[in-house]
């Protein structure tokens, strides 16, 4: 990433489109139970706010370029993870 405000940006676009996806599966698929889509609704929204954070305000004594890419190496597992879970709504 060049810079905070393009990462923060990539994050708010990926946990938005997460969002509007969780709220779709749900809607359209007709056993769902809301109180599996609420919290994976809930947890898309802590992940979120735990990497806006985690770009605002990095770990002092560490090099930025590896932390960095450490912070998209997660933000990119966590994505994965979600998406597992999306699918296992339907």
């Amino acid at each position: 990433m060049a810079n905070k405000r393009i990462l923060k940006r990539t994050i708010n676009y990926v946990c938005s489109d997460l969002f509007a996806e969780c709220i779709a599966s749900s809607l359209y698929s007709g056993n769902s139970e809301a109180e599996n889509t609420n919290a994976l609704l809930v947890s898309i929204l802590v992940m979120h706010n735990d990497f806006v954070r985690r770009v605002s305000h990095p770990e002092p004594g560490l090099k930025p370029k590896a932390y960095y890419k450490a912070l998209t190496n997660d933000l990119n597992k966590q994505i994965d993870e979600i998406i597992g879970q999306i699918n296992n709504i339907e």
